[in-house]
């Protein structure tokens, strides 16, 4: 699994590709929202990701990955397009929302996460928030294309944080937060019936795609063996 990430993350660091790992740097505020056409303007108050940041990089808010179009003190603004108001839960977001935000990977940064790259698959829908001794259990439900890329003990981005699927039954699917993920998060805050945004793991996702492309050869195959009388 580790060479297979490299694999992976070599060229995209090479191709400066825009990454990120999944640990959440700091807890924002979104403090104002302009709709524009389909698509929306935030304005997010924060500080510690706006070290060393400059117009133009990225910074991944609630797991959605968006370019910094102007900032100040203790803010940045950033333009949401359409299709990712459509694919992620922003539509909902309200000023004072809290979000995670984490920037972009650097070349010297260590992958102390999971390869995330900030671009949604879609929504889930919080359905049980349980504590356990010292971890805080989350159950989700999804849609069956999202959770036909999931599988337990595997990766997957909740609102931006990287975490490890304690549990996938259908379209349902649960995770176990330590304290130190729970305090440090949005998730601190997160409750039933809320929305969240979902990216899948990138290797589930090659893999699935390599699978369906093998399925359909066979098939093709077999039409053609059929065709010449076999």
């Amino acid at each position: 699994m580790v060479r297979i990430y490299a694999l992976l993350v070599i060229p995209l660091l090479k191709e400066e590709k825009i990454i990120f790992t999944g640990l959440i740097e700091e807890v924002g505020r979104v403090v104002q929202i302009i709709q524009s056409g389909d698509g929306m303007e935030l304005t997010i108050s924060c500080s510690k990701v706006l070290e060393n940041t400059n117009i133009g990089d990225s910074i991944a808010v609630n797991g959605v990955c968006l370019t910094v179009t102007e900032m100040g003190q203790e803010f940045f603004v950033a333009d949401v397009m359409a299709e990712t108001v459509r694919k992620s839960g922003l539509a909902n977001y309200r000023p004072s929302t809290v979000v995670n935000l984490e920037r972009a990977m650097k070349a010297s940064d260590r992958l102390g996460g999971h390869i995330v790259q900030g671009h949604v698959d879609g929504v889930a829908t919080v359905l049980e928030r349980l504590d356990h001794g010292s971890a805080t259990y989350f159950q989700f439900q999804s849609t069956p294309e999202i959770a036909a890329l999931l599988v337990e003990t595997g990766s997957i981005a909740i609102n931006g944080v990287s975490l490890t699927l304690t549990e996938v039954i259908q379209d349902t699917f649960a995770v176990s937060l330590i304290p130190h993920t729970l305090y440090q998060t949005q998730f601190k805050v997160l409750q039933v019936g809320e929305l969240v945004n979902i990216e899948c793991d990138i290797i589930g996702k090659y893999l699935f795609k390599w699978r369906s492309t093998e399925a359909k050869k066979q098939v093709l195959d077999k039409e053609k063996l059929a065709k010449y009388g076999f």
